[in-house]
């Protein structure tokens, strides 16, 4: 190794650790968190992506316009199209996320994004920083909340995954020492492990849930888990009604697919990397990540998304059109629980309980033998109509909780 190499991967180190402190100092600054029911009209940005995503976006808003119709005539909610992140424009402007994009992203008070391409190493576009990643640290969304349920199982997870610390916000940030030696980056901070375990600890307590699991590699990656690990235990005790337990990412995976231990989970918190990979293996449970929504949360902003990708092979192969827009459509109920309008939300996802598990009349199967996405929101824009959809939603989930039981 040269003196030239090793000063070059000084400077590279010296510059990121610069920039993380700069992080912790806007940190420090606690902003308030903002009132959506002062806002008037609240601007929902819908990002259309990339590949699957503006079909799966335009029919999401279509079923959002739908159940949001009088708060729109009211003035109460306005929608704006965003389609300048897909992948040809951020590889034009070599950006993750275009300057004008950010600006756009920024006057709106919450995002619908649909999937965006990431670009990867030896693929066919530059390989530019993923713009999830980016829209994240941008709006600085901290908290990426993921809720899975499985009723006939006993399943009922929410997971709170810290979004903007860990493997991924220096990601794109490693250096090629020499051509023997790579080294990527992880770091986390004081703020940024409090503020994600603290929401995890206080949605436990707001809902009456009794314990929090705290997922970690503390016992290897002492430094930065570690420091994840000494949090929760100092949040834990201002909560004496919540135990809490402590796994590690290894038998977590394990443990999930434990028929007699994965019923005693219910919130769960972990810093980004493990997050990624539990969220995307519990979604399984519940039909696969084409079923799953996601919150990415944030003081001032709050982004919604589909945890699925813009599937590339389906637009290839011409099968567009029979994407799933379920995941999509998921995620904008959690937006709409999130911004206040809980009993439209609630419409949104008993209407999908009876659509994509109890009466599946119409079938999104990915090809031309199952329903196309428009076929399928048709299907769901009828249940919602229906006046009883709440009664209908009860008892279909009261008959296969008996089923099971009697099984």
């Amino acid at each position: 190794m040269s003196s030239s190499e090793l000063e070059k991967a000084k400077a590279h180190f010296s510059a990121l650790i610069e920039e993380q402190l700069a992080r912790v100092a806007e940190m420090k600054k606690n902003a308030q968190w903002i009132d959506y029911a002062s806002l008037k009209p609240i601007l929902i940005g819908v990002c259309w992506g990339d590949g699957i995503g503006p079909i799966i976006a335009q029919e999401t808003q279509r079923v959002l316009e739908h159940v949001l119709a009088e708060e729109v005539r009211e003035g109460r909610v306005a929608f704006r199209t965003i389609e300048g992140l897909t992948i040809e424009n951020r590889i034009k402007h070599l950006k993750a996320i275009p300057d004008d994009v950010l600006a756009e992203l920024k006057a709106c008070h919450v995002i619908l994004k649909a999937p965006t391409t990431t670009p990867e190493k030896g693929g066919p576009y530059p390989n530019i920083e993923s713009a999830n990643v980016a829209m994240r640290r941008e709006l600085d969304l901290f908290a990426n909340v993921r809720p899975v349920q499985v009723p006939q199982e006993g399943i009922d997870w929410i997971f709170f995954r810290e979004n903007t610390e860990g493997a991924y916000i220096l990601g794109s940030k490693g250096i090629q020492v020499t051509e023997d030696l790579a080294i990527d980056f992880t770091a986390v901070t004081k703020q940024g492990c409090e503020r994600i375990i603290e929401m995890a600890f206080n949605y436990a307590h707001t809902n009456k849930i009794p314990k929090v699991t705290v997922v970690t590699k503390a016992n290897v990656i002492k430094t930065t888990d570690g420091l994840f690990l000494e949090t929760a235990e100092r949040i834990g005790k201002r909560y004496p009604d919540i135990k809490w337990d402590a796994w590690y990412i290894d038998i977590m995976t394990a443990k999930l697919i434990d028929p007699k231990r994965r019923t005693q989970f219910r919130v769960l918190v972990m810093p980004n990397l493990y997050g990624d990979i539990l969220t995307d293996e519990a979604a399984e449970f519940q039909g696969g990540v084409g079923t799953a929504g996601s919150a990415n949360i944030g003081k001032r902003y709050a982004m919604f998304e589909a945890i699925h990708g813009s599937a590339p092979r389906m637009m290839e192969e011409g099968r567009g059109q029979y994407a799933d827009p379920c995941s999509l459509i998921r995620a904008a109920a959690m937006m709409l629980r999130h911004i206040g309008f809980i009993a439209n939300a609630e419409k949104i996802e008993m209407a999908l309980d009876i659509c994509s598990r109890f009466e599946k009349e119409r079938v999104i199967t990915g090809r031309a033998d199952g329903a196309t996405s428009r076929q399928f929101c048709d299907y769901l824009m009828e249940t919602l109509q229906d006046p009883y959809l709440q009664n209908r939603w009860g008892s279909l989930r009261k008959n296969i909780q008996t089923t099971r039981q009697e099984a």
